[in-house]
């Protein structure tokens, strides 16, 4: 089986930005765990924004 899952997006177009998270979700996936990580992983995109806004040290 051939198949991809986006679970971070971010898009930068006319100024703005978008942020996409996901995640996969099994059968055996606790639903507020997955939510958790979906958090998680755009928190760390949000921060990477703001570390190139204003430069690594």
């Amino acid at each position: 089986m051939d198949m991809a899952i986006t679970i971070r997006t971010l898009v930068a177009h006319e100024g703005k930005i978008t942020l996409g998270t996901g995640a996969g979700v099994v059968a055996d996936s606790d639903p507020a765990l997955e939510f958790q990580e979906t958090l998680n992983k755009a928190e760390a995109a949000l921060r990477a924004i703001d570390l190139a806004r204003e430069g690594i040290d």
